[in-house]
């Protein structure tokens, strides 16, 4: 064996030394992972080209939201109908609260108005991966199964300690998966209202407006002062 021959086997022997054990068996690919650690949640994801977005209007400014059609098909659809009927135009958010959220979609502007497409309530579509973190638009109701037309958005930047420990516990099986509880934990949300608020969209763009909105006047039962108003939504395709 010559001694370029043996030079050769030795790169090659190093090569597969190095590049062989650099991943191991079962660990997630860097391009999956989330905070270095967990899987990316399909809900904290970008809209792809194509894909159907809503852009609230309002006069604060702009919030585009990625909906989920696939996830809650009745929640989506209720409110792409009501976007472009005009039935949003000029309604108020009616109720902010900072660290916490901003709610509308009532055309009397009192929290007790709107209705659906339908004309009577819908049920809750829940889904085990689609929770109430920081930036979710999710269904308002007075109940189990009573969706109407009014929605709000997430605005809490901190779940609380005590939420992510519980949640950590109750696990998968409880409906908590390990990637969602990171999620809460990295981006603030409210959990207690999972699996009671269906999820339907997530702010992608925009949240710099909510937490403006979310920090008007208002007086204690989350009034504005001043009228913070949707001019209009738009439904269009994502670019």
């Amino acid at each position: 064996m010559t001694r370029r021959t043996i030079f050769i086997l030795l790169i090659l022997s190093i090569a597969i030394l190095i590049f062989g054990c650099s991943k191991k068996d079962g660990e997630i690919p860097d391009e999956n992972k989330q905070g270095g650690a967990e899987m990316v949640l399909d809900q904290l994801k970008m809209p792809e080209a194509g894909e159907e977005i809503a852009i609230i209007k309002t006069n604060h400014g702009d919030i585009k939201v990625r909906l989920f059609p696939k996830i809650a098909p009745k929640a989506v659809e209720n409110f792409k109908t009501h976007a472009k009927n005009g039935y949003y135009d000029g309604v108020t958010f009616h109720r902010v609260f900072n660290e916490f959220m901003i709610q509308g979609g009532d055309p009397e502007g009192t929290g007790r108005g709107g209705q659906s497409i339908w004309g009577s309530p819908f049920e809750d579509e829940f889904d085990i991966n689609y929770h109430n973190l920081r930036g979710a638009l999710s269904m308002a109701n007075a109940g189990p199964n009573t969706n109407g037309s009014q929605f709000f958005i997430v605005q809490k930047t901190d779940a609380g300690d005590k939420f992510i420990e519980q949640m950590e516990d109750i696990g998968e099986k409880g409906g908590f998966p390990e990637a969602v509880v990171e999620a809460y934990r990295e981006l603030g949300g409210t959990p207690w209202l999972d699996y009671q608020h269906t999820v339907f969209g997530q702010v992608f763009e925009g949240m710099d407006v909510v937490d403006t909105i979310a920090s008007v006047e208002a007086d204690s039962n989350g009034r504005p002062a001043e009228p913070v108003i949707m001019e209009t939504i738009e439904i269009r395709k994502y670019q």
